[in-house]
C-alpha cells in the first residue's frame, strides 16, 4: 500500500465501513448514508483505490458455504534461505486461504480450506513434502466463535 495523499477523516472511515459491509451498495445510496454528494463518493472511492487504501471488492460466503468443508492452520517451518521458493510453492495450492510469515516456532502459518479430511490429509502431504520444508504443526478448526474479518 503506499501512503495515502492525505489522512483518512471520518468520512473516508465510514465509507469504508459501509463498503466492507456491502461492497455492491451504489455510490447513490452510499452517499445518502453518508449525507455527501454522489460526486464526492465517486472522488473519495477514487483517491482511496489510488492510494491502495482500497485495493478490491470481493465476495464473503454465507455462513452454509463457509460451513462446507474442513479449514486448518498450519504452522510450518522452513530451512534457512528457501522461505520464498515454499511460499511460491504454496501460492499455488487452490485451497491456500492465507500464509503469514511469523516470528515463534513457525516461519509461516497457513490457513487452509479442504471440501473433506480427505483432501486435508492430500494437502498436508504435499506441503510435507515441499523441498525445504522441515516441519508442520496442523490445528484443525473445530468452530468459528468470533469472526471481525471484513
Amino acid at each position: 500500500m503506499t501512503s495515502p495523499s492525505r489522512p483518512l477523516d471520518d468520512t473516508d472511515r465510514a465509507l469504508i465501513a459501509l463498503l466492507q459491509s456491502d461492497a455492491r451498495l451504489p455510490t447513490a445510496a452510499l452517499a445518502r448514508r453518508l449525507g455527501v454528494a454522489r460526486t464526492t463518493v465517486v472522488a473519495r472511492l477514487a483517491r482511496l483505490e489510488r492510494d491502495g487504501v482500497i485495493v478490491g471488492y470481493t465476495v464473503r460466503l454465507g455462513a452454509d458455504a463457509e460451513d462446507a468443508g474442513v479449514q486448518a492452520y498450519v504452522g510450518i517451518t522452513v530451512s534457512p534461505r528457501v522461505a520464498r521458493t515454499v511460499q511460491l510453492r504454496l501460492q499455488a495450492l487452490p485451497e491456500l486461504r492465507q500464509l503469514c510469515s511469523v516470528s515463534g516456532e513457525f516461519d509461516f502459518l497457513a490457513l487452509l480450506r479442504a471440501p473433506g479430511t480427505a483432501r486435508l490429509d492430500a494437502l498436508l502431504d504435499e506441503i510435507g513434502q515441499i523441498e525445504g520444508v522441515t516441519r508442520t504443526h496442523t490445528s484443525v478448526v473445530l468452530a468459528v466463535r468470533i469472526d471481525r474479518r471484513a
